[in-house]
């Protein structure tokens, strides 16, 4: 009986040791910067916001809103200019009106990217500048078919109001001219 005790006794500290152990193993392996947060039910439920507005990319004329910055040796050789990078700063406006209101700015940058269509790969804040949404933004990278009259890309991120956000991007070609400009409507779903 003795023995069977014993036994019990040493189970028991054997068993207080390796959970001693584990623990400090297991604190020892976390870095001073980096946190483990809790996990909680979800307290509130997501947000879901449709903004329609307009994009003018102007690349023509005395001050335009997108400039090339480079470009490979061969692209003005391509028919759809495959390796030209510009950088924009494109005003979002309430409507078509170059002179409407000024919702935001589009800011990034955009290159060609297809050898055999005309297609560009887009890496694009959209920062707002109106009423609730000021100082909140989106980002927008992926591949916009340009040629196309309707196409999708994804918001990838969000800040302030949007902050977390995650949704698409529809851009339908309102208009353009043989230099390169062009006015693009945009409808954005978001969740955040």
């Amino acid at each position: 009986m003795a023995n069977a005790a014993v036994t019990v006794m040493l189970m028991l500290i054997m068993a207080v040791v390796a959970a001693t152990t584990e623990g400090a193993q297991s604190s020892s392996t976390q870095p001073n910067w980096a946190k483990k947060l809790k996990t909680r039910k979800k307290t509130r439920s997501e947000t879901v916001t449709n903004l329609q507005f307009y994009f003018h990319d102007t690349v023509s004329g005395k001050n335009p809103s997108a400039v090339r910055v480079a470009q490979a040796p061969e692209t003005e050789k391509s028919l759809t200019l495959f390796g030209a990078l510009l950088m924009a700063d494109d005003p979002l406006t309430e409507t078509p009106d170059p002179k409407s209101k000024i919702v935001g700015r589009a800011q990034g940058m955009y290159g060609s990217s297809g050898q055999q269509e005309f297609g560009l790969t887009m890496a694009m804040c959209f920062a707002f500048c109106d009423g609730m949404y000021n100082g909140s933004s989106i980002s927008i990278f992926g591949k916009n078919s340009a040629l196309n009259p309707v196409r999708e890309m994804p918001v990838v991120a969000g800040t302030g109001v949007f902050r977390l956000a995650r949704g698409y991007a529809i851009a339908k070609t309102h208009w353009f001219n043989t230099l390169g400009d062009a006015i693009v409507g945009y409808n954005v779903t978001l969740i955040h």
